[in-house]
């Protein structure tokens, strides 16, 4: 059978797709709407199209909504090497000031909100305000794995087999991808994904190199937890964020599980807000889109945010 090619995930809906270099890297973006920037960060196993309801709403709501196909993802570039969270949110603050602005709203889910969280801390002057998806902040998530072992630890112990060269890569595309249908399925809530969804994840995810690139981001966040790069990392990531602040979660998330998220506020200074979804997974955005864009737009829309 043959691999789906890049032009699988060229989706056709309200918007446009175009290309955009940064830092040396052409990005694969999705565009709707016009207004202030609203940058859109997606997480694993995905690629930009997990925006698809947010790339309408938004729009309707007076926003210029961009969707981006991470590094090594769908139809953008997949060097071998660059997938750490420093160049990762270097990337993405590139992708700002390429799409013409010196700041954005930078909204981000998963690995999306990890590196989103990276991007306030390194690049602060290109975060307008953030929102981060079912991500809670590096060092939150690093303790909670250190000391969580049937908690956090045991959530996330796929990514220990991660670690392993080359099987991983094959275990996740064979049989049509039927692992990341199965990755989907166990950290959503019932009832998602519909069928047709979990196809067109599998088949962006079978594009030749996608599921090698996508798992050398969890290979550097493993490694370097041992590593002084990745003691760097944490050290940099102790400054507090100095823009307002909306964290959204799941409450059924069984991947990033909700107490690993709450807390991640102690390294805000300014208005930051919580809110969890109830009736949904690891993707709210998607499991229950009309409750998360209320959420998103009421925030957006609030000149001054409160706690």
């Amino acid at each position: 059978m043959s691999r789906p090619d890049e032009s699988m995930v060229r989706l056709e809906g309200p918007w446009t797709h175009h290309s955009v270099h940064a830092g040396g890297t052409r990005f694969h973006v999705v565009e709707a709407g016009a207004g202030p920037l609203v940058l859109l960060l997606h997480g694993f196993p995905q690629f930009w199209w997990s925006w698809r309801n947010q790339l309408v709403s938004l729009p309707a709501a007076g926003y210029r909504a961009v969707a981006v196909d991470l590094r090594g993802y769908g139809a953008s570039d997949k060097p071998p090497r660059g997938y750490d969270l420093y160049t990762l949110a270097a990337d993405a603050a590139g992708l700002v000031r390429a799409l013409g602005e010196s700041s954005a709203i930078v909204v981000g889910h998963d690995w999306g909100g990890l590196l989103a969280w990276t991007m306030a801390v390194k690049d602060p002057k290109a975060v307008l305000r953030l929102v981060t998806v079912s991500a809670p902040h590096p060092r939150r998530l690093r303790t909670a794995l250190f000391t969580e072992p049937f908690g956090q630890f045991r959530a996330a112990r796929y990514a220990l087999g991660f670690q392993l060269p080359l099987l991983p890569e094959r275990r996740l595309t064979a049989d049509s991808g039927a692992m990341v249908g199965r990755l989907l399925e166990k950290w959503s809530a019932p009832g998602w994904p519909q069928e047709e969804v979990a196809k067109t994840y599998r088949d962006a995810f079978r594009i030749p190199n996608v599921s090698h690139c996508a798992l050398e981001y969890h290979r550097w966040f493993g490694r370097s937890q041992l590593r002084p790069d990745g003691w760097r990392y944490a050290k940099t990531m102790r400054a507090q964020i100095n823009v307002p602040t909306l964290q959204v979660h799941g409450a059924f998330d069984r991947h990033v599980l909700p107490r690993t998220a709450q807390g991640s506020g102690r390294y805000v200074a300014a208005p930051y807000r919580w809110r969890l979804i109830e009736g949904a997974g690891h993707f709210p955005h998607e499991e229950c889109p009309e409750e998360f864009d209320a959420e998103l737009v009421a925030w957006l829309s609030d000149p001054e945010p409160d706690r």
